[in-house]
């Protein structure tokens, strides 16, 4: 049998050149498919993405390569794509609406993964939780607790709220806010706060500590203390802060002021004369 007719002989509704046609598209699309996941690889990994965005991307990168595949092959075999198209369009709406709210907690994953307001690790405070996180899903990101609870947060709700990130720096600031009573000289209060910001131990000399009086309130006088410290020690040098500072306040008879009102009671004569209820008696007048 002659090539030519070889191209020609029919199986079923196809013939034999149709069918060589398709697979040698078939092939040349799978290398190139093959060739532009390597790049899309190579992109991610320059780009440093999340783990998990990086599955997702080259899952989403894979499935749209093989569906042009598919459509190239079944066009070269005469299969109306236009119409398996619109069908296709046709479910992936129906099930798109069928399962919209999932596609929102996986739009807000794919938001966190991308804009990355904090990685595994990082102790942050989401909304009203606060915690350590421990896995970043597309659906789903989970925390863990101070008191070893684990929450699971829609990546939807999580793309939405206020994220503050703890961990986002190598240092942190700890400010205190310690009360004295205005009998106690200025220094000496300085001089017992900076005795105990030694004793805590932990505190950065760059940039330096800041001891100062903040605020004068009704019944004491309010310093603050401001200390940088590594993010790593930032409870351990706070807690310890506050021990010292009562001990350093006792050692330099520093009295640790507290909200009290002052009753002064005075003679009954002498408030009357303050208010000027006793008066001197006027002279009677001549008849």
């Amino acid at each position: 049998m002659k090539l030519e007719e070889l191209m020609h002989y029919q199986i079923g509704p196809l013939s034999a050149g149709n069918l060589l046609t398709a697979l040698l598209l078939l092939g040349v699309c799978l290398g190139g498919a093959k060739l532009v996941m390597k790049l899309v690889d190579r992109m991610l990994r320059k780009l440093q993405v999340e783990k998990s965005l990086h599955h997702f991307i080259r899952s989403a990168a894979k499935f749209a390569l093989l569906f042009l595949t598919a459509l190239i092959v079944a066009d070269s075999l005469g299969i109306p794509v236009t119409s398996l198209v619109t069908v296709l369009g046709v479910v992936g709406l129906a099930v798109s609406l069928a399962v919209q709210d999932s596609l929102a907690k996986l739009a807000g994953g794919l938001m966190v993964l991308a804009a990355k307001p904090f990685v595994v690790g990082d102790y942050v405070d989401v909304g009203t939780v606060s915690g350590t996180v421990q896995e970043i899903g597309l659906i789903y990101t989970c925390l863990s607790t101070p008191d070893n609870k684990v929450v699971y947060l829609p990546n939807n709700d999580v793309a939405g709220a206020r994220v503050t990130n703890f961990s986002a720096r190598a240092t942190r600031r700890v400010d205190l806010m310690v009360c004295a009573s205005y009998g106690d000289d200025t220094q000496t209060v300085k001089t017992a706060l900076r005795q105990a910001l030694e004793a805590a131990g932990g505190v950065l000399e760059d940039p330096p500590p800041f001891i100062g009086v903040s605020e004068y309130q009704d019944s004491s006088v309010q310093y603050v203390i401001r200390a940088w410290v590594k993010t790593a020690d930032y409870w351990d040098v706070y807690y310890s802060l506050l021990e010292q500072v009562r001990r350093t306040f006792t050692e330099n008879g520093v009295q640790m002021s507290y909200p009290h009102l002052n009753v002064h009671l005075m003679e009954n004569g002498r408030r009357n004369k303050d208010e000027g209820l006793d008066r001197p008696q006027g002279r009677k007048g001549k008849k």
